[in-house]
């Protein structure tokens, strides 16, 4: 069995795809606002929230526990709207070696768009199981976010 792993999930929004990723990569400490797992999110280290270098603390409910990890932004792509973060410390270092989360706004032909998450990982042993509580964890945050997202 392997140790490395990916899992993608696409969720239908009535958001367009530019206010979704607007909101991803200018306005992300606006987060904590909109979804009821987002518990806190901090800036840790930097002076920018959407600095590649600049480093935040979440803490939120996966799986109806409490919990922490760091976040930074790896890569910004403006014209495909996709936004690439490396998550770690916490939870996330007991149980994986890598875990990567890339954000896709996609936007539909008739309004609307495609928000695709996809979670790149590294098991830290075979015993872990993959991450399929933030998959759901994902889904419940797109469709908070969406509702908001539709007011503004």
């Amino acid at each position: 069995m392997s140790l490395v792993g990916k899992i993608s999930t696409e969720i239908g929004v009535h958001a367009s795809a530019e206010k979704w990723f607007n909101l991803f990569a200018k306005q992300l400490h606006h987060v904590q606002n909109l979804c009821d797992r987002v518990h806190q999110t901090k800036l840790h280290q930097g002076e920018d929230w959407h600095h590649n270098e600049s480093i935040k603390h979440w803490t939120y409910v996966i799986d109806g526990k409490v919990t922490t990890c760091h976040e930074s932004i790896e890569s910004v792509d403006q014209a495909n709207k996709t936004i690439n973060y490396k998550l770690f410390g916490g939870e996330i270092d007991h149980q994986f070696k890598v875990f990567k989360l890339i954000f896709q706004a996609i936007n539909k032909n008739r309004g609307g768009a495609i928000i695709k998450w996809t979670f790149e990982y590294e098991k830290t042993s075979e015993e872990v199981d993959p991450p399929y509580g933030y998959v759901e964890y994902f889904h419940k945050c797109t469709s908070d976010i969406d509702a908001h997202l539709l007011k503004a």
